[in-house]
């Protein structure tokens, strides 16, 4: 049973006002004690994000519905034997930045391609300016956290995932999506308002995230952790699949380029007592870790890179 807790919502209207003070205390204390939050008056028109949902929506049904059901069929069969480490969603990838690849996708029409493109600029320019925000609230100098992204092609990794999770009939067999902190920097989440399901773990309980129309839900991942020394942390979520509705979920992950070295800003080692907590990699490294352990705990990886020269060509295979 998922716990009623109140889900911190931040109207970034109030950002431009007399409010602007608390509003920014709502948004420190969500990422310090949640690790997600949802935005509103974000900037990106409604029209855009009905646009985005009806293509969206449209082309699941078109190109990947008998696929699905194709899996879900084997994946029940059996009694469910083969779900355990399965989750009950369709999607796709689409790669924004450093080098975009959404040209590339099969069965994507030219509008559907023109008006995802439209909208990951808009979420780029959010992601950047949320982090700065964050930058504010930690008393770091603005752009230090889209600087720390950059590799050296002086670009982040930016992409999206679209996913759909269609109506279970055995949601105690499989999950949606089974838990996992997410690895990289700031992740923007277009979701459903009508399907819900997306759950955060908070103080030993799993909390709904609220579908709230036209609103952009953000979550932290693991690097930021990292940069902020554990001021801001990752957190443990999940999807729950639902017996009724199909739930859509446009997820962009703002992460740091492949040879961008990630590390605790300094500023924030001297503040905190527990400074050193969190070691220095290569990006790409800790994903080479990441792929492999997803499903668990996030400290052990932190762990393995600790006694780890970030520079070494063979940082994983050693390991």
């Amino acid at each position: 049973m998922a716990s009623t807790l109140s889900f911190p919502i931040i109207d970034m209207g109030l950002l431009r006002g007399d409010e602007r003070p608390a509003a920014m205390n709502l948004l420190h204390d969500a990422c310090e004690n949640w690790g997600f939050f949802q935005v509103l008056d974000h900037g990106i028109s409604t029209e855009l994000m009905d646009e985005v949902e009806k293509m969206t929506k449209e082309h699941y049904k078109r190109v990947r519905e008998q696929r699905f059901l194709e899996f879900a069929s084997k994946t029940l069969e059996d009694g469910g034997k083969a779900a355990e480490n399965l989750d009950w969603e369709s999607t796709f990838f689409v790669r924004h930045l450093p080098e975009p690849n959404i040209a590339e996708i099969p069965d994507l029409d030219d509008d559907y391609r023109r008006v995802m493109k439209q909208f990951a600029s808009e979420l780029e320019r959010l992601a950047e300016r949320l982090l700065d925000l964050l930058c504010e609230n930690l008393g770091l100098e603005k752009g230090y956290l889209t600087r720390a992204f950059r590799g050296s092609k002086g670009a982040p990794t930016f992409g999206t995932k679209v996913s759909s999770y269609p109506p279970c009939p055995r949601p105690d067999l499989v999950k949606g999506l089974r838990a996992h902190t997410d690895a990289g920097g700031i992740i923007l989440l277009f979701q459903d308002d009508r399907v819900g399901g997306l759950q955060l773990l908070r103080d030993g309980e799993w909390v709904d995230v609220p579908p709230t129309r036209h609103s952009i839900v953000v979550n932290l991942g693991d690097q930021l952790e990292v940069i902020t020394n554990g001021r801001y942390k990752s957190v443990l979520h999940r999807v729950v699949a639902q017996t009724d509705g199909n739930r859509m979920s446009i997820a962009s992950f703002y992460n740091p380029a492949s040879d961008a070295v990630i590390f605790p800003a300094a500023a924030l080692v001297e503040a905190e007592a527990a400074g050193g907590a969190y070691p220095r990699f290569v990006f790409e490294d800790y994903m080479k870790l990441y792929v492999r352990h997803k499903f668990e705990d996030k400290e052990p990886r932190f762990e393995a890179f600790k006694s780890m020269d970030s520079h070494s060509s063979n940082l994983i295979a050693t390991a």
